[in-house]
C-alpha cells in the first residue's frame, strides 16, 4: 500500500480517520491530513507500540485494522493467511488464563490458537470444530474473572526467567542485524558481527538471521527465528523514529515478561530505556525477543550486548 501522510486528501484518508475516532481517539473526519490526524495517528503508534511518526504505512494500517475487531464481530478459524486482529488477542488471551495453551498473544490465529479452541470446546462438550463463533464466546463470556487471569504464556515466560541463572553453552541464540533502507549503512552487520564472535566463544550455538549482502523483511526473519527454534532473539536496528531503546514485545492485551527482563537488564548496561514495542520481530516470534535501537550501532556496542547477555545467563536477573 502506499503511505499516507501530512497533506493528502481523499477518501483513504477519511477511512483512516473514522477508524481512529473509532477507537477513541479524536481527529476532524474529513478527509484531509491534517495536524490532528498526524497527531492521532501518532498516538495510535504510541498505544500500540509502533514507531511514532504520524505517518500511515503498511503496519500502522494492518494494526489500525486488527484493532478495529471485538471478539464476537466475526467467526474466527484457522486459514491461510492467518486471520489477525485484537478479537484474535482477546481469544489468545481468554483461553490461555482458562489453561489452554493459545501461544503467544500475537493476534494471528494459528495452529497453537486452533489447538486450544479445540481443547476448549472438548473440555466443554461442545461440538469440535474449531471455530470460536457465538457459542464459544459465549461460554468465555459465563467466566469473566478467570479468563482475566494470566495467561499460558506468562507463566511459560516465568518459568524461563526462574531457569535463570543457566549454562549458555548449546544456548540457541538468534542475532538479527535488521538493515532497514538498503541505502543506509550496514552498521547493523558490524555489531551483530562482533555480537556473535563473543557469544559463541561462550559457547553459544548463534544463527544468523541474514547475511551481509541480503536483506530480508522483518516478517520473513521472524518466521526463521521460529523454524530454527531459537532459544532467545537478538535484534539491532537503528530507528525510525530517533527514539534509541531497548524494546520488548508488549501490547495493552500482553506483555512479554522475559523480553522485559532481558530489555531491563541490557538497558541497564547501554544507558537506554527498555520499552514495549509490537514490531514484527518482537510480535511474531515465540522466543523472548529484544531490539536493541540505536542511531550508530557499533562493533563495540555489540560486544557490550553480548556481555550482558553472558552475564544474564551467569547470574540470573536479580545479579544484573
Amino acid at each position: 500500500m502506499r503511505l499516507y501522510h501530512s497533506g493528502d486528501r481523499g477518501e483513504a484518508v477519511r477511512d483512516i480517520q473514522r477508524r481512529l475516532t473509532a477507537l477513541g481517539i479524536r481527529t476532524e473526519v474529513d478527509g484531509s491530513y491534517g495536524s490532528d490526524t498526524v497527531a492521532a495517528v501518532g498516538e495510535f503508534q504510541e498505544n500500540r507500540g509502533l514507531p511514532v511518526d504520524g505517518i500511515v504505512g503498511p503496519e500502522t494500517w494492518r494494526t489500525l485494522v486488527d484493532a478495529g475487531f471485538r471478539l464476537g464481530d466475526r467467526m474466527l478459524y484457522r486459514r491461510s493467511p492467518m486471520m489477525r486482529g485484537d478479537d484474535v488477542s482477546r481469544l489468545q488471551q481468554s483461553l490461555g488464563a482458562l489453561g489452554f495453551d493459545a501461544g503467544k498473544v500475537d493476534g494471528f490465529f494459528g495452529p497453537d490458537t486452533l489447538r486450544a479452541v479445540l481443547d476448549f470446546q472438548h473440555n466443554r462438550g461442545m461440538a469440535e470444530d474449531g471455530f470460536a463463533g457465538r457459542e464459544v464466546v459465549a461460554e468465555l463470556l459465563l467466566m469473566p474473572k478467570a479468563t482475566e487471569k494470566p495467561s499460558r504464556e506468562v507463566v511459560r515466560d516465568h518459568e524461563w526467567i526462574d531457569s535463570l541463572p543457566q549454562p549458555i553453552t548449546g544456548a540457541r541464540i538468534y542475532v538479527d542485524p535488521d538493515r532497514g533502507e538498503i541505502s543506509t549503512p550496514d552498521s547493523t552487520w558490524w555489531a551483530a558481527t562482533n555480537l556473535s564472535s563473543d557469544l559463541q566463544l561462550s559457547g553459544a550455538r548463534v544463527l544468523l538471521s541474514r547475511s551481509v549482502d541480503t536483506s530480508p523483511g522483518e516478517h520473513f526473519r521472524a518466521k526463521r527465528a521460529n523454524r530454527l527454534d531459537v532459544q532467545v532473539v537478538l535484534s539491532i536496528t537503528v530507528p525510525p523514529d530517533d527514539t534509541e531503546g531497548v524494546f520488548y514485545f508488549g501490547t495493552p492485551l500482553s506483555t512479554s515478561e522475559a523480553g522485559k527482563t532481558i530489555a531491563i537488564h541490557l538497558a541497564a548496561r547501554l544507558s537506554i530505556p527498555a520499552l514495549p514495542r509490537a514490531v514484527p520481530i518482537l510480535k511474531e516470534t515465540r522466543s523472548p525477543a529484544v531490539v536493541v535501537s540505536v542511531t550508530n550501532p557499533s562493533p563495540e556496542m555489540g560486544s557490550m550486548i553480548a556481555r550482558a547477555i553472558i552475564d544474564l545467563y551467569a547470574n540470573g536477573p536479580d545479579e544484573a
